[in-house]
Formats: C-alpha cells, structure tokens, sequence
C-alpha cells in the first residue's frame, strides 16, 4: 500500500465566498473530506502549509514548501500539494531546482472552480494527482485536467477553462483518465529506485526581474534595473532581437552586465524559443555574457535564474548554470 502526504497551500481550490471575493478558507482536511474513495492501494495524511492566495505566493514560501517535502520524505512514497493556478507553474519549477535526485513522484495540482461548488474541477485534479503520487516514477509534475507535465514545462495559459495548462516545448508525459494512467510513448518512466538520495538546495536570490519589450521602451529604464536587480530576463520580439535603431537598447543591456546583472534573453512567444544568431537584431547582442534561455519558458527561467544567482558565483558560473538543461527545462 502506497503512502502519500497532501500538502495544502491555500489557492481557488480552498476557497469560500467572502464579502471581498472568493478568498482560501479550507484547510488540507477540508479538502480531502471531499474525496469520496477508499481505495486500498493507498493511505493518505494531510498538513496545511498555508493558506493563501496564489498571487501572494513569494520565493519564501517555495523554500517552505521544499523544506517540508524534505522532512517527510523518507515517511511517504509520494507527495500532493494543493496550490493555486496562478502561479503553480512558477513553484513546479523552482521545486525541481531546490529539491534534486527525486525518486518519487511531487504533484502540484488545484482548480480554477473551489472544491466546495456544485460544478467544480476540483475532485477530478486531486484524485488524478492522488493516482499518479502512486507510480513508481520520480520528479516534480503538474497534474491538470487529466494531463501531466513535467514540472519546469508548465504554463498557465487559460485563466477560465478546465484545460489551464499546457505543456511547452515538451510533450506531455501522461494522461490520466478513469483512473488509469496512460504515458506517452516517449515519457514511459524508468523505475525509480536506486537513484542517488535526495538533496535540498533552497539557495535562492529574489532579486529578479522581468522585462517585457514593447515598441517604445526606453533605455534610460535600465538605469534603475541595474539598482535594483541582481538579474533581469528580457521577453523579447519574436526569435529573440533587441531594438537597435531609435530607441537603441544594446548599450544599456551590455552596461547591465558589466555592472554584474545577469541578463537572460528570452521571448514573448510561447513557442519554439529564441535563436539570435538568426536575424541582425539578434547577431548584435553579445552572446558571450548574455544568458541564452533556448526554448524555456519564463516560469522556469524566474526560478532557475534564482537558485543559480544564490549560489553566489560570478556571472560565467551563473550563465553556465543557466544554459545547462536540467530537470527537462529545456530541449538539448
């Protein structure tokens, strides 16, 4: 019998209808005792780690879920935690970064609709989440509408339908239906005993920012990044060009990184990544200092240029790290 702990966070699954809005309430028991099954293949315990809103979710709170999941690890065979949508894609990510050599399965999952409405999402996420705790598979996931992905390639794209996430640049690694797990050809898992033993690293530097290039954006405004920030992540045009004409950017960008910001180029697209060596607007841009994000997406990119500034390296380490594939985060 497989024996899984349910960490609850708070988020639109645990919320109740307040004078102010829908706000989180319930806690982890209140979420399970909506769960009409006994099924014998597994046991399950519930803690409440906190109770908020997902847009209130900070990097601190990651370490806190980390933490957690670190001291009960050896107690269980898998994990669930409940989390808002919001930003569920942001701590899958910086999970997968801050606990390594996982042999168990760690699945976020939640709701756009509170567990306690008549019409919700909310059963169906959890029992998938709870089915899937139960393979002999490790690693960080996100279980949503019957699909999982990988824990560094979701994305939140939907703000109202059932079907929130996608995965991106990634195939799906299974789908969940009627209880049965179905995985795709190419994600088949390997069994996961016998790997090294877990590690926690929940060295993170918060200061990071991301910028998205619009026509018009001035250069003085980075100026004020380079006081602030320790990185910042450029989403810009298409395959990944910088302005150089008019509003010529490229100066204040390359006097960025000499000043000791990490600098990663990335793309508003969701798509495919960047690829400057194929335009001018691109080819300008000094690749040997500047982090290139391939086709990651900003939900990784935030946390992973985190944990990598927290080491307290200098920038060619951080770019180093930041250009390694790791966890699946992006296509070698």
């Amino acid at each position: 019998m497989k024996k899984l702990l349910l960490l609850a966070t708070g988020g639109s699954i645990a919320s109740v209808q307040g004078e102010e809005g829908l706000s989180p309430r319930m806690d982890a028991h209140d979420l399970l005792s909506f769960m009409k099954d006994n099924n014998p293949d597994y046991e399950i315990e519930s803690k409440l780690l906190m109770n908020i809103d997902s847009t209130n979710m900070q990097p601190e709170s990651w370490i806190k879920i980390a933490e957690a999941i670190y001291a009960e690890y050896e107690h269980y065979d898998g994990f669930v935690i409940t989390h808002g949508t919001d930003t569920m894609a942001y701590t899958s990510a910086a999970l997968s970064y801050m606990l390594q050599n996982v042999n168990k399965p760690i699945v976020l999952t939640g709701s756009q609709i509170p567990i306690n409405f008549k019409k919700t999402d909310a059963k169906k996420n959890v029992m998938d989440a709870i089915r899937f705790a139960c393979e002999e598979i490790g690693g960080i996931y996100v279980v949503f509408d019957g699909r999982v992905i990988r824990g560094t390639r979701a994305v939140k794209i939907r703000t109202k339908s059932y079907d929130a996430f996608e995965s991106i640049n990634h195939p799906y690694v299974a789908h969940i239906h009627d209880a049965e797990v179905k995985y795709v050809s190419a994600m088949v898992p390997k069994h996961a005993k016998g790997q090294k033993k877990i590690k926690l690293d929940t060295s993170l530097s918060p200061d990071v920012f991301v910028l998205k290039l619009i026509p018009g954006t001035k250069p003085e405004l980075f100026d004020y990044l380079k006081l602030l920030y320790k990185g910042v992540i450029i989403e810009s045009f298409g395959i990944g060009g910088i302005p150089f004409q008019g509003r010529d950017l490229l100066p204040k960008i390359n006097d960025l990184v000499a000043s000791g910001v990490a600098v990663v180029i990335t793309t508003q697209c969701l798509e495919e990544g960047e690829d400057l060596n194929l335009y001018e607007v691109g080819r300008k841009v000094n690749q040997d200092r500047i982090i290139l994000s391939g086709d990651m997406n900003t939900e990784a990119i935030v946390p992973k240029l985190m944990w990598s500034l927290g080491k307290g390296v200098d920038l060619t380490q951080v770019k180093q790290l930041m250009e390694t594939p790791l966890y699946y985060d992006t296509t070698v």
